[in-house]
């Protein structure tokens, strides 16, 4: 298995564990920078589908929960909250995990 393998394999593990926690469900990771960047920061950003029962206090809870985990800043976008040309070109370009 090659590193890149190894590394989505434990992401999608981390994922899965956020995913039983809190309600949404993961559906890709986007593109570094995607969301814009400040100075320095190397944030993996993701998309996900809002749950029932998701609140904005769980919603940070994940983003704080999986950014432990993975050992960097994270950023989850819920596909619920796209609007006009985002919500079709962030879809376009999540990749799954």
């Amino acid at each position: 298995m090659n590193a890149p393998d190894t590394y989505r394999s434990i992401l999608r593990h981390h994922v899965a564990t956020i995913e039983a926690k809190y309600p949404l469900k993961v559906v890709g990771m986007l593109p570094s920078g995607t969301l814009g960047h400040w100075a320095g920061e190397k944030d993996v950003e993701f998309l996900a589908e809002k749950r029932e029962g998701l609140s904005l206090l769980g919603l940070t809870g994940a983003e704080a929960d999986l950014s432990d985990l993975l050992g960097q800043p994270v950023r989850i976008v819920l596909t619920s909250e796209l609007h006009g040309p985002a919500a079709e070109e962030l879809p376009a370009k999540a990749s799954p995990l």
